[in-house]
This record gives structure tokens, C-alpha cells and sequence, in this order.
């Protein structure tokens, strides 16, 4: 499906927005230092999420078998954690060692020399086993056939519901439930007077935060970002459909706050009871699936992504650990990255906080674990299949000349994402009316989409 532009290349540039973030590194919060002092220190750029949360937690092991190397965490929010990893690497500010970035990032980022080539570093780790990788999310974390980042987690995104809840309305979650089953069976389950919504979806300000579900949902209406001739869509009839649908669904059936209301925050509605339905990441299972912090935990099923004109709608993502190429420890960076990353490290994850946490959709190897073969019964074989099916041939409608699912791939779209991402979330808000969301952001797509026009000579 994806048609790369004639005569295009990734830009080695910094949109002035991110650049300007390069100024508020020295603000960063972090987590602390974990280790003695008296070894070689690493930097980690993180994003704040359940999961390095735990791998946080579990410094004591890695500290055991690394007694020479010390980790300083400095954990932020997705959104800030972007901009500021973005700016730090992309102006060679050398503040960090290991940084958390995506499948979007990882292939620019490659071609730009920012960070390192990781193939030489796995080839000569006895065990590390890189084709245990699943094959997507590895093709999706390699430039010109080297991993350039690794992955701690891998993603689709799925339809988590409330079993119970269904079964005690007589309701039926449809095989591959379509936008429209969704709004009925949110309507007949919404109570906001007992504070609880149909469903929850995210409609927070980012790329990376609203407009990621928000995209998918654009795809499979048959609108996207832009055509195959750099056109930009998110005007045409088929993105203002999806949008509207999305953005009504959420004000009509969705949470409190909604404008405000990330991943974490949809999170923790949903495994707290208050909501029926949640379309998100699948990498939710490991927090919603644990006893120990959700109240539904063994009372969700998991159906496909929503669809409308398309067979599938789920994304491709991948959160994952690269070297900045500025990094001056870059083997005691690779001994972190890798004990992270490894096999070893989910069967510690298992057992020492529990099978529920096991980061999903990394390794292969990981669903023949016995232990998290059997809390995983419910969603593995879901998630797999979203991973698998998540690709533009079976997501889109029609060709474009951009790799990825639910973002473009193209330096640009860091600021172009944002600024579209505050429009949506405005007009969730009631900020601003849906049309007047759509039109600012047509506006702002066809900036970028005059300057590969020319580049290929329209």
C-alpha cells in the first residue's frame, strides 16, 4: 500500500517547535539514580507507563548482573517524554544514553545517523535472539535490514468490553464490530448519572494520544492524512465522517473530561469499573488483566478494532530502546537495552511481579511461556492477530505514499500530529465546532503537503 514519493528523502531537519523543546531539557524529571554511584552512569529517557514503572522496580536485577553500570531514570508523560527525547537527539545534546522511542521515529532516525546501528550489538550477545522478535514489529524497527531499536513492547489496538456487563444486558459483541455496532451497544450501556460511559476513548491533545485511535478510525472510513499524490484528506467526505463519528461518539457515550483523557486516564476508568468499553492499545492487557490494580480483571473480552468500509482497523506500534549515536557509554547503554529487552527479562517481569505485567507483543517466545499462556488465554491470540493484520493493505481504503497506520511517516508529522491533535481535542471539548477542527487542520496538512508536491514536481 505505501508508495514512497519520487526523489523524497528524510529530512535531517528539526521542526522550530520540537528545537525549541531543546530548551526545557535541563527541566526534566527523572526518577532518580539506581545503582551505587561508583560505576559508569547511564541516562534513560523513558515514558511513564505501568510498565517501566516495573521495569524500574526491578533495577535491583539488573544492577546484580550489570554491578558496573548505574541507571538514572528521567520519566515524563508521553507527550513531553516525545518532544524532549525528539529535540535532545535530533540537535545531538547528548543528554541521554537510551532513549524510548517508536517504530515512527526509529527508521527517520536511522537514515539520519542519530542513532545507533543495534544489528552488530545483537549479533554479539550470546542468546539475545533478535528473530524471536514478532516479524512485524522487527521489520518495523530496522533500516535497510538492521535493527536500529529494539522492542520492549509491541502493539496493536483492539476492542476491550465488559463480558459481564454484556451478559447481564443481553448484548453481543459482534465478531468484527463495526463503528456503528459500537455507538449502539455504548448507548445501551451508558449511565453517566452513576458515572459510568458507554465507552472510553482517548481525546487528549497529541499525535500520539487522540489522533492514534482517532486515525484508524479516519483509515477505516476511507479518508486518511493525505492521497497518493500528496493531497491532503482530512477534509474529504470520507476523514469527515470518521471524524465526526468519533469525535459524537465520545461526547455523546464517552467519559467525563474527555478532552483531557489520555491513555492512562482511559486506563484507569476501565480497570476501575466505570466504563463498558474501551478501544486502545492491546498493550492495556497488562494492567487491566492484573488482579492486583484492576477491578475487571478476568470479566473482558477483546474483539477487533472497529471498522467501517475496511476488513481491519487496528495500528502497528512499537515502544522501544534505542542509542543516541552521542552517547559516550554506549556498551553500558546496550547492557541495559538488553537485559530489558531479552527473554530472560519477561520470565523475571512473571515472576517477581507477576504474569499479568509481562510486557506483550515483543517476543514470540513470550506466548509459549506455560505461566502467561494461561493469563493470557483471553487476549493473546487477539493481540497477535491484530499485530498481524495491522497493515495498510487491509487498514486503508486506498495507496499512500507514507508508511505507517495510525501516523505518517515523515519527519514533519511530530508537529503537524500535535497541531491537529489540539484542533480534535478542542472540539471534543466544545471548544471549537467539529467543522471549524476539520478545516484548520486541512489547512495545516496542506502545508506540509506543498513541500513534497514540489519535491516531485507537481
Amino acid at each position: 500500500m505505501f508508495r514512497p514519493p519520487r526523489g523524497t528523502s528524510v529530512r535531517a531537519t528539526v521542526t522550530a517547535a520540537t528545537a525549541a523543546v531543546a530548551l526545557a531539557l535541563t527541566g526534566c524529571a527523572g526518577a532518580g539514580a539506581v545503582g551505587g554511584g561508583d560505576g559508569e552512569t547511564i541516562v534513560v529517557a523513558i515514558v511513564s507507563n505501568p510498565q517501566m514503572q516495573d521495569a524500574i522496580s526491578l533495577q535491583d536485577e539488573f544492577r546484580a548482573a550489570h554491578p558496573g553500570v548505574d541507571v538514572r531514570f528521567v520519566s515524563l508523560p508521553e507527550n513531553e517524554a516525545r518532544a524532549k527525547i525528539t529535540a535532545s537527539v535530533a540537535t545531538g545534546g547528548g543528554e541521554f544514553d537510551v532513549v524510548m522511542i517508536s517504530n515512527y521515529e526509529t527508521p527517520m532516525w536511522a537514515e539520519n545517523g542519530w542513532i545507533e546501528n543495534l544489528q552488530p550489538y545483537i549479533e554479539r550477545t550470546e542468546g539475545y535472539d533478535a528473530e524471536d522478535f514478532v516479524p512485524s514489529v522487527r521489520e518495523a524497527l530496522s533500516h535497510e535490514g538492521d535493527m536500529y531499536s529494539v522492542p520492549f513492547y509491541g502493539e496493536s489496538s483492539f476492542l476491550a468490553y465488559r463480558t459481564d456487563l454484556f451478559e447481564q444486558a443481553g448484548l453481543e459483541m459482534p465478531a468484527n464490530p463495526t463503528w456503528d455496532d459500537v455507538r449502539e451497544l455504548a448507548a445501551e450501556l451508558h449511565a453517566p448519572e452513576e458515572d459510568f460511559s458507554g465507552i472510553c476513548l482517548r481525546g487528549l491533545a497529541g499525535w500520539g494520544e487522540v489522533m492514534a485511535p482517532m486515525s484508524t478510525a479516519i483509515n477505516t472510513f476511507g479518508g486518511g492524512w493525505f492521497d497518493e499524490d500528496w493531497n491532503a484528506t482530512l477534509d474529504s467526505p470520507e476523514s469527515r465522517e470518521a471524524i465526526e463519528t468519533y469525535i459524537d461518539t465520545l461526547r455523546t457515550f464517552g467519559q467525563p473530561g474527555a478532552a483531557t483523557s489520555g491513555f492512562g486516564d482511559c486506563l484507569t476508568r476501565f480497570a476501575q469499573g466505570q466504563s463498558a468499553m474501551w478501544y486502545d492499545a492491546t498493550s492495556m492487557v497488562s494492567s487491566v488483566e492484573d488482579p492486583a490494580s484492576s477491578t475487571v480483571a478476568g470479566k473482558v473480552g477483546y474483539a477487533p478494532a472497529p471498522v467501517a468500509e475496511t476488513d481491519t482497523a487496528g495500528w502497528l506500534y512499537s515502544w522501544s530502546l534505542a542509542i543516541p549515536s552521542t552517547s559516550e557509554h554506549k556498551d553500558a547503554a546496550w547492557d541495559f537495552v538488553s537485559w530489558m529487552t531479552d527473554k530472560e527479562y519477561m520470565k523475571l517481569v512473571g515472576e517477581e511481579i507477576g504474569w499479568e505485567r509481562v510486557p506483550p507483543g515483543s517476543r514470540l517466545s513470550t506466548y509459549e511461556l506455560p505461566e502467561y499462556a494461561e493469563v493470557s488465554e483471553a487476549y493473546a491470540d487477539a493481540t497477535l492477530e491484530s499485530m498481524n493484520g495491522a497493515t495498510q493493505e487491509s487498514a486503508m481504503t486506498h495507496e499512500v505514499p507514507y508508511p505507517g497506520i495510525q501516523f505518517v511517516g515523515i519527519p514533519e508529522f511530530q508537529d503537524l500530529g500535535t497541531r491537529v491533535g489540539q484542533q480534535m481535542s478542542a472540539a471534543v471539548a466544545g471548544q471549537i465546532t467539529v467543522d471549524e477542527a476539520i478545516a484548520q487542520s486541512q489547512r495545516y496538512a496542506e502545508t506540509v503537503a506543498e513541500t513534497y508536491q514540489a519535491e516531485e514536481g507537481r
